[in-house]
């Protein structure tokens, strides 16, 4: 806004702006929110904010976007008024109608930061230029890669080298005193002042101790003296005063004490908030030339977010301009995908997809995509692309996905639009055991620089709220333990009514824990701290740290930017996700072994499509261990879904979600799936959109669709609500569409039961959304899980424990799965198995599965590569195994309690009790000449065989699985109404009747010795 459209203070005109507003993300520090800023300032008539958070520019965006909310907001209102004729046509550049008119103001959004150095000097930095931004991001930047995460180190010297094209509002120090042998305050001032000249001004703002008049005096007096500027602020920390007990209390959660020990920490009162106009002039009443600078340079501060410019790194390659390679490897991909040649649908669509990515100027945003993909390729990596642009003819030609997209009917358009101008959006999974040797290509291939990770912003959910709002309070951890004990939800405070509370004897009107709620509520949705994206990277042409600053994650060799995927949404940049998934180490591993022992070698595009068997085995919910289908849910949806074909996994995949659950749709799907009730469409134009969901809307895109053509969403209507959905577990914004949503349908004449349906399904969207282009892609892996099961059972089983930890089951119900399903097992063995569970002959011309050492909880992977490696024609003993492989005596006991020498004809107790034998202190023979045969004489041990139950149980505490008996089959006769004790019934866990349990699961510790009492 230019200075002349001004406030009015009393008897001038000036434009009043907030210089240094600090934020919630001073995490623990400042008490609002970036958005609650704009908001404030809009309606107490400011011009403009300064979002200043300490060295941090984190919060800068969300103020930005509310700031572009609030204009159309205001231009929404505006309309509406001269229509109804409340106001007249607009008003001329420069006038403002009246003071009373701050319906109709829009601050701007201040760009900023305060930067605190490690000599003790602190200024506020706002940067002028885009080139200014550049400087601030980069000074941040190498204050935060110097420090660890979460911290920042800077020094004068970074700020001489990166504070140009910025106003540097330098915060007067308390006391002009030199420390021996450290540079003034003074003497850095004269060399910013060399540096900067007229950029370099002092900030005058209070401390509401009740000795401003002394402190204003003595700044001016600074200022006077080295004839320096001065602007005011009233340096907030919060927007209103009602959050003075909410900073108080984020104090002491970062201080570690109690609000009551606060002291000198706490507020002295409410007075650090956001100052109207009039304010700021009794305020500073006594330097009205502040006040005139502070207006003045709003002019110098042309800069504003809107000005980011993301370029996508150019992807040349031998002088081929991004264009000419884009369509050259699509093509190759074309001729490798359809080696009988394409059709002629497929050519088109080609065509089409490639001229609209050229239109846009996508190119270099498929390309990169294409080489991360490609890196994986080279390195054996299994991966699979999905996202809404991920499911077209130009990324299955590029292999970026296995998914051929002539199945479905999704539209390229729909994902990639001119009209929506926003950058397509495509996710990677790769295999979860080698997804950071891609992440690391990355940093390497364009520089760290240039590709970082995103953020994502740690917000306070209820547990985390009532722990550390309740101990800074001073509840006792009783009390918290009962409230967070009643909480459920994601952000919910459902569970801590008076009601609930009365329940577990806590007394709702105590006024101490009144309070305490009332914080509780308060801080929900507040940032905590930053975290790490699960693998959002933004990858730019030039420099990354020229746009927004990089700092360390806490993680080793990963660097993170301060921003969350929200933020570069708002700003149009671009997003590629490096993601994790179990499923696909584990189908590789498969395709592994299969190639190993059969010779035949495949992938996710070349299994044998729709294989009637597979389908057989998903609709008897035979389907523990496959990709999104083995939970309880989804196989008890199975056998009523019976799926025939490819697109029925889509559905499978889509429909037991929160969106289609939540909005009732899974039954009506399955009435009309099986004929129970007519397939029908509320209209024409909806039954375009539902037709291949026989009327029932379950994907994201439909319930979108919906709201444009059921509801009549505008286009930008329907952008926010599709924001809002990726969101929701934020800030829970989504109800607000309801009654223009509901308006829209009934004004199109859709039945208000079907449209509340509808918008309870988007509703659902915003906990869990899934959309088509999604379900696609994990469909694939859903069918490729499935194959591999039906006709590879064992490998499948094989492959499912060496990707562990995954999926909803425990190696005990694989290896139970495996043996149900005709699969051989083979125990543990010191002289046969690896650290990986293994396929190996069976001697009838099949394979059997070998359980690997990785079972073994309390082993090594290290420990392990030595024993293999020193194994040569086999172990004898187990003192040969110490002696030859040089392993520890604690990982031979473990391989002992883990019955790993049975093939050496030890029974468990006789090989634990020779690993109780050696010492760690009993030295290896350097010069023995028999390894073999160097023994120390022992007097023979008789011990007790265990039983069958003992066995089991050790089993289990050793490998967390058994291939003896099930636990449930020893006590079954004890189970069975009417089956006495047969002479056939094993004995359980003791020698005589009065010794059996009434339950056979016992545990010890791990490694303990209980099993060699009996001889002891």
């Amino acid at each position: 806004m230019p200075c002349s459209d001004v406030l009015p203070f009393p008897h001038r005109r000036l434009a009043w702006a907030e210089l240094q507003a600090c934020s919630n993300f001073t995490f623990l520090t400042g008490g609002s929110h970036p958005e609650e800023y704009m908001d404030r300032a809009a309606l107490l008539g400011l011009s403009a904010v300064a979002i200043a958070d300490v060295n941090s520019v984190a919060g800068i965006v969300r103020a930005h976007t509310r700031a572009r909310e609030i204009a159309r907001q205001v231009a929404e209102r505006q309309e509406f008024d001269r229509t109804i004729g409340l106001i007249g046509p607009p008003a001329p550049p420069g006038f403002r109608r009246s003071a009373s008119a701050h319906i109709y103001n829009i601050p701007r959004l201040l760009p900023a930061a305060k930067i605190v150095l490690r000599e003790g000097l602190s200024a506020t930095l706002l940067p002028k230029t885009r080139v200014g931004w550049g400087q601030l991001c980069r000074l941040i930047s190498r204050g935060r890669l110097r420090a660890d995460k979460g911290g920042c180190d800077l020094e004068f010297d970074d700020l001489l080298e990166f504070g140009s094209d910025q106003l540097i509002l330098l915060h007067a120090p308390p006391a002009l005193e030199v420390q021996p042998g450290a540079p003034s305050w003074v003497s850095h001032l004269r060399r910013l002042t060399r540096r900067f000249a007229a950029d370099v001004m002092l900030l005058l703002y209070p401390c509401y101790d009740g000795q401003d008049e002394v402190n204003f005096a003595r700044i001016a007096a600074l200022a006077q003296r080295y004839s320096l500027p001065l602007v005011a602020s009233a340096a907030p920390i919060m927007h209103h005063g009602a959050r003075r007990r909410l900073t108080d209390t984020l104090t002491a959660i970062r201080l570690g004490v109690r609000v009551d020990a606060l002291g000198r920490s706490a507020q002295v009162n409410a007075e650090q908030r956001l100052r109207s106009p009039e304010e700021a002039a009794i305020l500073f009443q006594a330097y009205p030339e502040a006040l005139h600078k502070t207006a003045e340079v709003l002019e110098q501060l042309t800069f504003s977010l809107d000005a980011l410019r993301y370029e996508y790194p150019s992807e040349l390659n031998a002088g081929e301009n991004p264009s000419d390679r884009l369509r050259r490897l699509a093509y190759e991909g074309l001729a490798w995908r359809y080696p009988s040649g394409a059709t002629a649908r497929v050519k088109k669509i080609i065509e089409h997809e490639l001229q609209l990515i050229a239109k846009l100027n996508y190119e270099p945003y498929f390309l990169t995509v294409h080489d991360i993909v490609a890196f994986a390729r080279s390195r054996g990596i299994l991966c699979q692309g999905r996202g809404s642009a991920a499911n077209s003819v130009v990324c299955y030609c590029l292999g970026v996905t296995s998914v051929s997209p002539e199945i479905g009917t999704m539209v390229f358009e729909r994902f990639v639009s001119e009209a929506r101008n926003e950058p397509p959006d495509i996710d990677v999974d790769f295999e979860h055991e080698r997804r950071e040797e891609v992440i690391q290509h990355i940093y390497e291939r364009y520089g760290r620089h240039r590709a970082g990770l995103c953020a994502t912003v740690v917000h306070y959910r209820g547990k985390r709220a009532i722990r550390e709002v309740g101990r800074a309070m001073g509840l006792s951890e009783d009390t918290i333990g009962a409230l967070s004990s009643q909480l459920w939800g994601f952000f919910s405070t459902k569970g801590l009514e008076a009601e609930r509370m009365a329940e577990i004897g806590l007394d709702a009107s105590d006024p101490r824990l009144r309070q305490t709620m009332a914080l509780i509520y308060e801080v929900i949705g507040f940032p905590r701290h930053l975290s790490q994206h699960v693998g959002g990277f933004v990858i730019t042409d030039g420099r990354l740290d020229e746009l927004v600053p990089i700092e360390n994650a806490s993680m080793e060799g990963r660097t993170v930017i301060c921003w969350d995927k929200d933020d570069i949404d708002s700003l149009g940049i671009l997003k590629v996700d490096v993601l994790a998934l179990g499923m696909l180490t584990c189908i590789r591993k498969a395709f592994d072994l299969i190639s190993a022992h059969y010779g035949v070698e495949y992938t996710l595009a070349t299994l044998p499509p729709e294989d009637p068997a597979v389908y057989d085995m998903l609709c008897r919910a035979d389907s523990l261990g496959v990709f999104q289908v083995e939970s309880r849910a989804q196989m008890n949806f199975l056998p009523r879904m019976r799926p025939r074909c490819f697109y029925d996994l889509v559905i499978e995949v889509a429909i037991i979600r929160p969106g289609p659950i939540q909005g009732d749709m899974v039954h009506p799907y399955i009435r009309r799936r099986n004929g129970e009730e007519p397939v029908s469409f509320p209209s024409d134009a909806l039954g375009a959109v539902l037709g291949k969901t026989l009327g029932v809307p379950l994907f994201q895109e439909q319930a979108m669709q919906i709201a444009i053509v059921g509801a009549g969403f505008t286009p930008e209507q329907a952008d926010r609500l599709r924001r809002s959905l990726a969101t929701f577990k934020k800030h829970g914004n989504v109800s607000e569409f309801k009654t223009l949503f509901m308006n829209g349908m009934q004004r199109n004449g859709y039945d208000e039961d079907f449209a509340a349906r509808c918008f309870s399904q988007i509703e659902g969207f915003g906990a869990y959304g899934f959309p088509e282009s999604h379900a696609a892609s994990f469909a694939l892996l859903v069918y490729a899980s499935s194959w591999l099961k039906y006709h590879h059972p064992g490998i499948f089983a094989c492959a499912l424990l060496n990707a562990q930890p995954m999926g909803f089951y425990a190696p005990a119900q694989i290896v139970r799965d495996a043996r149900a399903h005709g699969v051989q097992l083979r125990p543990i063995c010191v002289n046969a198995s690896y650290w990986d569970n293994v396929m190996e002959p069976d001697g009838t011309g099949g394979l059997a599965l070998r359980l690997g050492f990785r079972q073994i909880q309390a082993m090594r992977e290290e420990d392990v590569a030595w024993l293999t490696a020193a194994r040569g024609n086999g172990y004898q003993d187990v003192e040969a195994v110490w002696r030859k492989a040089g392993v520890s005596p604690k990982m031979i006991q473990a391989l002992a309690e883990a019955d790993a020498f049975h093939s050496l004809g030890l029974s468990r107790r006789e090989a634990l009790w020779a690993a109780k034998a050696l010492t760690a202190e009993r030295p290896l023979p350097l010069f023995a000449q028999d390894l073999e045969g160097e023994s120390i004489a022992e007097d023979p041990a008789y011990l007790p065989q265990m039983t069958e139950g003992e066995e089991v149980v050790e089993d289990y505490v050793s490998t967390r699985l058994t291939l003896r008996a099930h636990p449930v089959a020893l006590i079954r006769h004890r189970l069975t109404p009417g089956m006495g004790q047969s002479p056939a019934a094993p004995t359980v866990l003791g020698a005589s009747e009065d010794q059996k349990p009434d339950l056979i699961v016992k545990h010890r510790p791990a490694h303990s010795d209980s099993h060699l009492r009996l001889v002891r």
